[in-house]
């Protein structure tokens, strides 16, 4: 493709000014570093010894009757659907799973939803800001500017976003809302939490619960381990964890480690904006350094190097 040098220097030079204005969106630049959350964000602890799953599974109903989801794929009676781990989908936000206990006769069910990080993967992995931190604890996602680059569920290191493949128009990234615009902003719990026949979840401010958590695994240390499964791992959750056995025979991931992830990536997307503005600059010295390469090879032969001026310039 012929293209004059002036045209060349109006893409480079709108290419430098698109990419040094930002490559990243500025709510999405801003995703990266503003995870600090607010002290009295909310959180849900999750006591896994207390869950009876099986003719159960309340959250689940009630999580679909919040978010007007399809039924169940199994009544709650239905215990079949425990011989296979499940994660979440499109069409159904948690999961209860069932996982064997320390006793045969005494299986350990555990609540699956997404984890709404203090400091979300999704949200710092996300180029047009989709996924924000709110002050309530949730992890909101705003599907009208969604692009469904799917970056946020490579991710998520719990494995919870989905995508609506089937939809052909107007595909979402679906997963746990928290309740956000229905119940968390008003201060009251999220539905599947309310539904609890056995109080499995406790809802309240995040530092709170951790409070009580501890007193908990103080006052009866032989019946939890001695960890509260996301108060710390990857930088926080505002879903938090009791368990009579270790966390790994349960389905979690114990390999994460403290650091939030957004932390790992963040000087790499800082830096993107500087690097692709590079490029343009780099292709218009190639582009200057061929030209007068051609015109001095043309002065040696004796032969014109055409008009030094560009079409449509006066003479």
């Amino acid at each position: 493709m012929n293209i004059s040098r002036k045209d060349f220097l109006k893409l480079a030079g709108l290419a430098a000014v698109r990419v040094g204005a930002g490559a990243l969106p500025n709510d999405a630049s801003a995703a990266v570093e503003e995870f600090e959350g607010n002290p009295d964000r909310f959180g849900i602890l999750v006591d896994t010894t207390q869950c009876i799953g099986q003719n159960c599974r309340r959250c689940e109903l009630a999580c679909a009757k919040e978010h007007n989801l399809p039924a169940l794929d199994k009544a709650p009676e239905d215990a079949t659907v425990f011989d296979q781990p499940r994660r979440t989908h499109p069409g159904q936000f948690t999961v209860v799973n069932r996982f064997p206990g320390s006793n045969p006769d005494s299986p350990v069910y555990v609540k699956k939803q997404c984890m709404h990080c203090d400091e979300p993967a999704c949200a710092s992995a996300c180029l047009v800001g989709a996924f924000t931190k709110t002050d309530q604890g949730a992890v909101a996602y705003d599907a009208s500017v969604c692009i469904g680059c799917r970056y946020c569920m490579i991710a998520c290191p719990f494995d919870i976003p989905t995508y609506e493949y089937a939809s052909a128009l107007h595909p979402r990234v679906r997963k746990c809302t928290f309740c956000l615009e229905t119940r968390l902003k008003e201060g009251k719990p999220p539905a599947c939490t309310e539904a609890c026949p056995r109080e499995v979840m406790t809802f309240g401010k995040r530092e709170d619960l951790i409070k009580v958590a501890r007193q908990k695994i103080a006052r009866h240390h032989e019946k939890y381990v001695d960890h509260i499964y996301g108060e710390h791992e990857v930088g926080g959750t505002s879903w938090m964890y009791l368990a009579a056995q270790p966390f790994d025979t349960l389905g979690f991931r114990t390999d994460l480690g403290k650091t939030p992830y957004p932390s790992l990536t963040r000087n790499y997307l800082s830096a993107a904006p500087l690097v692709m503005a590079i490029w343009p600059a780099f292709f218009l010295s190639i582009y200057l350094f061929t030209k007068r390469k051609d015109e001095l090879a043309a002065k040696q032969n004796g032969k014109p190097h055409g008009n030094n001026k560009e079409p449509g310039e006066e003479h």
